[in-house]
């Protein structure tokens, strides 16, 4: 199923995106409600099929918890960000995942205008990466059972002030939540229809320009290990949200340094699941983003 969040009749709602158009489902706003439904789920027959362009996106998914993430988890970028800063090579890349949060005021939706949040930081950077959504929770969850927990996939960009990222005591956790600056969608598909989520290409592009290009093949860490690995000793629920990490490419590792400036356009995109079309600005009271027609991909 290939599920979207959009406002209608002033009201939060859930749809299927069909071939034909969009359904919309009855009596759920959330994908936390949908995970617990049963298998057969439940149209709304007092609604028409709706245009996916004539609908005004949200984010995907709430969620009701600080967002799982994954730093350093692609060869490239482990070796940008760590291998070249350290004389390190790939010979030695880490034996466990990196993990951090972000908050969850930094969730906005696959179309949102961004803040620059230019009072705070000068270097905003962009990390596009693959979303993970859980379905089932569970502690200690073996990792080859770790891909049944799965509920779906989604497209995340995990926006990261590098000035802030490193003023506080090396911890991530306040560069990467200031608010806005983690969107999410423009769909949630369900893990059925992947057959193989460690093969997906993976890309973002600044202005139209490709600055991030990879594959989840090329993870550090894939899926399973890192479900098994957070669930040690810590219950994960369902519908929490994974971040697997970004590839290599970001603003900060550029010579010179390239950072996020007011009114540049971000598309965030992963095979098979679509690609979200944001643009930053210093004022949101003054955006004037052509990216607000909703879209699934970025054709």
């Amino acid at each position: 199923m290939k599920i979207i969040a959009f406002e209608y009749a002033g009201r939060r709602r859930l749809g299927l995106v069909q071939a034909e158009g969009v359904q919309v489902l009855e009596d759920v706003v959330d994908i936390e409600e949908l995970i617990h439904l049963p298998e057969r789920l439940q149209v709304d027959s007092s609604l028409p099929l709706l245009a996916v362009e004539q609908l005004v996106l949200l984010s995907v998914i709430r969620p009701r918890r600080n967002l799982f993430c994954v730093g350093w988890n692609y060869r490239k970028h482990f070796d940008e960000s760590i291998g070249k800063r350290e004389g390190q090579g790939p010979e030695t890349l880490p034996e466990v995942p990196t993990f951090f949060t972000k908050a969850t005021t930094t969730v906005a939706s696959a179309v949102d205008d961004l803040p620059l949040h230019p009072e705070l930081s000068s270097k905003l950077d962009w990390e596009v990466e693959l979303a993970v959504v859980l379905g089932r929770g569970g502690r200690d969850i073996p990792e080859d059972q770790a891909m049944a927990h799965v509920y779906g996939y989604t497209v995340a960009n995990d926006i990261s002030a590098r000035d802030l990222q490193r003023a506080h005591g090396a911890q991530w956790f306040k560069g990467k939540s200031l608010d806005g600056t983690c969107p999410l969608g423009p769909v949630l598909l369900t893990a059925d229809e992947i057959a193989n989520p460690q093969a997906l290409r993976i890309s973002c592009r600044i202005n139209g320009q490709t600055v991030q290009s990879d594959s989840t093949a090329n993870q550090i860490f894939p899926i399973a290990r890192l479900i098994a690995e957070l669930s040690r000793g810590m219950t994960l629920l369902a519908g929490d949200v994974i971040l697997t990490g970004t590839p290599d490419g970001i603003g900060a590792a550029r010579t010179p340094p390239v950072f996020l400036r007011e009114g540049d356009r971000i598309e965030s995109e992963v095979e098979g699941i679509g690609c979200m079309r944001n643009q930053v600005f210093g004022a949101l009271s003054a955006a004037t983003s052509s990216y607000r027609i909703a879209s699934l991909n970025c054709e």
